[in-house]
């Protein structure tokens, strides 16, 4: 890689922790917020999955506009929209702000993460896109640690009004940093995917659709932690220090993609999946039998290896899939995967958390196991089409 696009990859990955860390800083927060304004269970699990429903709704435009626009602009425009949506929580008066806020927070959302990831894999030789994308995917997962911990530190601090001005802050630097990338690896005129006419509009990449419903399927019992772990633990009374869960999580996802980076090129998508897998249940059992810290550190650890190391693998592997000209589409197929399971899980918890007991809110999540297993059965033929 040359020294211009060396420093190019090194200001997007940059800018990759702090998109994530800005929306992640406020996601433990929403429904707690929403809640303390007045908001029901229902709406609390609204309030949280608001932004990824936005995003998943808009993801497949994004996904096109990624491959035909300036990614600088798009990614830019994406993390302004954020920075105010978080402003706009900071000065919400009742739940419905908060829904608003959180619905523009998507549509920013949606924009930086499809660019940045495609702009990276740009920069990327195909021998070294997995490996490559296992840094872009150790900051973004670094950012999800990170900022849920400053998030809850902030609000145990100062309150909820503040933890979302922190969150402004950590999204306006990825405007800072988007704009000091040289703009060389934007594309100038559009060449569509092999076989398409430069008017034809997709919505998904067929080849990514197994690979986006098996992370969605990883995503939604992280997603339903991350909204309601501060709140069980609190009806629970249980005594523990949750702004340490999501530092650990991030410190084990790190270890294990700079350990496995060179196996990510080579490795099949069914060696990782499976042992991802067992690692996804035995996180939602430790979570279920959660009582003291060591547990929780476990929980935690597991997760690392279930959720955490699957986005990378996904991520690499639509980005592979992908057909020429198209890597924008096949990105924003992932994502869709993601926001999926991104909006449904907090739903899905405040589902739980209104109508269920305490103690099943986790083993509930373990039916995601199972059907993870049948939709790798069912995507096995596209899968193969996989060429590394």
């Amino acid at each position: 890689m040359r020294g211009d696009r060396r420093r190019d990859f090194r200001l997007l990955l940059a800018a990759s922790l702090f998109y994530l860390a800005g929306p992640m800083a406020l996601a433990p927060l929403v429904a707690g917020f929403a809640g303390a304004l007045g908001a029901g269970a229902a709406l609390m699990g609204v309030a949280g999955g608001a932004m990824n429903g936005v995003s998943l709704l808009s993801r497949p435009l994004v996904g096109n506009l990624a491959d035909r626009v300036d990614k600088r602009r798009l990614t830019i425009g994406g993390a302004l929209t954020m920075t105010v949506a978080a402003l706009l929580c900071v000065a919400a008066p009742a739940p419905w702000a908060v829904v608003a806020a959180r619905v523009l927070h998507g549509l920013g959302y949606a924009c930086c993460s499809v660019c940045l990831s495609t702009w990276l894999a740009d920069l990327l030789p195909r021998n070294r896109t997995a490996s490559g994308m296992g840094l872009y995917g150790m900051m973004t997962a670094l950012g999800m640690a990170v900022g849920p911990a400053l998030g809850v530190y902030c609000y145990q601090w100062f309150g909820y009004r503040p933890a979302f001005a922190l969150g402004a802050a950590l999204t306006a630097a990825v405007a800072l940093l988007a704009w000091r990338v040289r703009n060389a690896d934007a594309p100038r005129r559009f060449h569509p995917p092999t076989g398409l006419a430069p008017h034809h509009l997709r919505l998904l990449e067929p080849r990514v659709v197994p690979v986006a419903l098996i992370m969605t399927l990883f995503t939604l019992p992280f997603t339903a932690t991350q909204a309601f772990l501060v709140t069980l633990t609190e009806r629970e009374g249980l005594a523990l220090p949750v702004g340490l869960f999501f530092p650990l999580y991030a410190a084990v996802v790190l270890a294990l993609r700079l350990s496995l980076r060179r196996f990510l090129d080579t490795v099949p998508f069914g060696v990782f999946m499976a042992a991802s897998a067992i690692c996804a249940a035995g996180s939602l059992l430790a979570l279920t039998a959660m009582r003291g810290f060591w547990l929780m550190a476990a929980a935690a650890c597991l997760m690392a290896g279930g959720y955490g190391l699957m986005c990378t693998v996904c991520q690499s592997t639509a980005i592979l899939l992908a057909r020429p000209g198209g890597r924008g589409l096949a990105n924003g197929t992932y994502y869709v995967g993601i926001d999926l399971g991104m909006a449904l899980g907090p739903l899905a918890g405040g589902f739980l958390l209104a109508h269920a007991p305490l103690t099943w809110f986790y083993p509930a999540f373990l039916a995601t196991i199972p059907a993870i297993l049948v939709v790798y059965a069912l995507g096995r033929g596209a899968l193969a089409t996989l060429r590394r």
